[in-house]
């Protein structure tokens, strides 16, 4: 049965059904996001083959202090309770070769043997795909709301779509939707290309009604702060594109606290009624 972690106020998912789109970073400047807007936060890496948060907060060489009853300390980054299975791995590159057992007693593990301070807000990095992970987080704690994470193409939209159905049926309510890498902008001479395609994920936030959180440009200096190990929002507070991010990030207080995200199923729209309400987006940055 699923149970509230003691000291946290919320539980909010990051989903993403397909590797690649940019949830980890989406996940981490989020919560950096937060705790500008006066926060108490902390980060769940539950990717749990693919941890990445310890490198985007520039923790990966530390471990948690452990007590004599198995209890770990998180990491803390930049103000942020941080804990991942990375930090238990001997090297960066080690395989985790692990079935579903094995996959639940560690999201377990971390989830309750962390000793989590008081929180208003816990960010769970969740893995790609719709299996394990995502089934155990939903049965072991009450999860606020969880959003999906997607860029234009189309392969990673029919993947989100499943990503939404994926949470409709675990009973967690959904926050919105993040289009990531919308438009690439040329930083010499301002050029703007859709490289991916543009305003798809909005569309289908139409389409399924659920909200749509906002749009991300592909920008260089995001993925130079994931390998630098402070995030962008931190690096460049006063950055248009870390205003998307506090936007986000506002978005989701309200949609949590006023409690509009539910478990209304997930009816698709006729796609020409939708597509004259998608809003062309202007970067201007």
């Amino acid at each position: 049965m699923s149970k509230l972690l003691p000291n946290i106020k919320h539980v909010v998912a990051v989903s993403s059904a397909k590797g690649g789109v940019g949830k980890s970073t989406v996940a981490a400047n989020l919560a950096m996001a937060l705790q500008l807007e006066g926060y108490k936060v902390g980060v769940l890496d539950a990717d749990l083959y693919g941890p990445s948060q310890p490198l985007i907060f520039g923790v990966s060489e530390q471990r948690p202090d452990i007590n004599a009853d198995g209890k770990m300390s998180p990491i803390m980054a930049h103000g942020l309770a941080v804990m991942s299975i990375g930090f238990h791995l001997q090297r960066e590159d080690s395989a985790l070769i692990w079935r579903g057992a094995q996959l639940n007693s560690a999201l377990e593990k971390l989830l309750f043997d962390t000793i989590w301070p008081e929180l208003d807000y816990l960010i769970v990095d969740l893995p790609p795909g719709t299996g394990d992970i995502q089934l155990s987080l939903s049965q072991q704690v009450v999860v606020a709301g969880a959003l999906v994470v997607s860029t234009p193409q189309e392969l990673a939209l029919l993947d989100a779509k499943k990503g939404l159905k994926m949470l409709h049926q675990l009973n967690i309510p959904v926050l919105g939707v993040v289009e990531n890498m919308n438009m690439f902008i040329c930083p010499q001479c301002g050029h703007e290309e859709h490289l991916f395609g543009h305003d798809a994920a909005q569309l289908m936030s139409l389409q399924y009604l659920v909200n749509f959180l906002g749009s991300l440009p592909l920008d260089k200096r995001i993925q130079q702060g994931d390998e630098s190990g402070v995030p962008f929002v931190l690096a460049h507070p006063d950055d248009k594109v870390s205003a998307i991010f506090r936007e986000m990030a506002s978005k989701i207080v309200e949609i949590i606290a006023q409690n509009e995200a539910d478990a209304t199923p997930i009816v698709p729209q006729s796609v020409e009624q939708l597509q004259p309400q998608v809003k062309e987006i202007k970067w201007n940055i």
